[in-house]
């Protein structure tokens, strides 16, 4: 993602956030976006767990059935 960007892209990131938001307010701009991911992420883990038993409790397809299923999902060769 951040592949093009490079140390002084970095560097120059840093100061600008310096700049605009100032030493004080950083810290707080950190604590939020952390708060922020860590919201995001139990949100995500919240709604995963509420699909998988939905999942699982359906029944197993018979073997026919599975057979039949992967020969179409191949690719041609």
């Amino acid at each position: 993602m951040l592949n093009g960007i490079g140390a002084p892209g970095i560097v120059l990131l840093v100061i600008l956030a310096l700049l605009l938001f100032g030493p004080n307010k950083l810290p707080e701009l950190g604590r939020a976006v952390g708060r922020t991911f860590r919201e995001f992420k139990e949100g995500t883990r919240d709604i995963i767990a509420e699909t998988e038993p939905a999942v699982k409790s359906e029944a197993p397809a018979p073997a026919a059935q599975n057979a039949s299923v992967s020969q179409e999902k191949r690719l041609p060769e």
